[in-house]
C-alpha cells in the first residue's frame, strides 16, 4: 500500500485543483444567474471528482495511520471542509439572495484557501506556521 502513496497523493492533488476548478466556475455562472454551459455534465461532475477527492484522502489517511481528532490539522481540515460545503451549497443555489450567495462564495473560497494551507503544514494554523 505505501508503494501508492504517490500515485494516491497525485490523484489527491489534482481532485483538489479539478474540484476547486468548477466550483469556480459553477459559481461564475450561479452568481450571474446563467444556465452552466455543458448542461448535466456540469452538474455531475463536480460530485464524481469530489467522490475520488474524499476516497483518496481517506486512502491517505489510511496508509499513513493519521487521522481527523487524533491529528489536530486533519481535524481542522474536517471542520473547514464541513464550512467550505454549507457556504458553497449557499453560493451555488438561487434560492437565497444574490449579496448572500456572493459573501457565501468568498467565504467558500476562503475556506479552500485554508484547507490548502493546512495541508501544506500539516497544522491547523495553516499559512502562518509555514
Amino acid at each position: 500500500m505505501i508503494a501508492h502513496y504517490a500515485a494516491i497523493k497525485t490523484l489527491h492533488i489534482s481532485c483538489v485543483i479539478l474540484s476547486l476548478s468548477l466550483f469556480v466556475l459553477r459559481g461564475r455562472y450561479a452568481l450571474r444567474d446563467q444556465a452552466y454551459p455543458g448542461g448535466r455534465l456540469l452538474r455531475v461532475l463536480p460530485h464524481l471528482v469530489d467522490t475520488v477527492l474524499l476516497g483518496s484522502a481517506l486512502l491517505l489517511c489510511f496508509i499513513l495511520g493519521q487521522y481527523p481528532f487524533v491529528q489536530s490539522w486533519l481535524s481542522a481540515k474536517l471542520l473547514a471542509l464541513l464550512l467550505y460545503i454549507a457556504f458553497g451549497h449557499v453560493a451555488l443555489h438561487q434560492r437565497h439572495g444574490l449579496t448572500q450567495r456572493r459573501l457565501a462564495f468568498v467565504a467558500a473560497l476562503l475556506c479552500a484557501a485554508y484547507i490548502v494551507g493546512v495541508a501544506l503544514s500539516h497544522d491547523p494554523r495553516s499559512y502562518l506556521a509555514l
